[in-house]
């Protein structure tokens, strides 16, 4: 998330619409997180769905699942 936060949206792969997933490294494990810009100028960094890579591919039901909880924030915050 620190290089989204340097560099911008184009440091992230963007899934569909408004989701975003960058990837990191840990000492055992690659994680991915799903996350949205939100705020007047995209400045926050919503995560909406941190996992295990396990593949190539996000998972079709983690990208669903991330934007359920946009809908669901968004709904909240109105």
């Amino acid at each position: 998330m620190r290089d989204v936060r340097d560099a911008g949206l184009r440091a992230a792969r963007h899934l569909r619409e408004e989701i975003y997933e960058v990837r990191a490294e840990g000492a055992n494990d690659s994680y991915r997180i799903l996350f949205a810009a939100e705020g007047k100028k995209s400045r926050i960094l919503l995560g909406l769905v941190a996992t295990t890579k396990h593949s190539q591919q996000t998972p079709p039901k983690d990208i669903r699942l991330a934007e359920r909880r946009l809908s669901e924030w968004r709904h909240r915050r109105a």
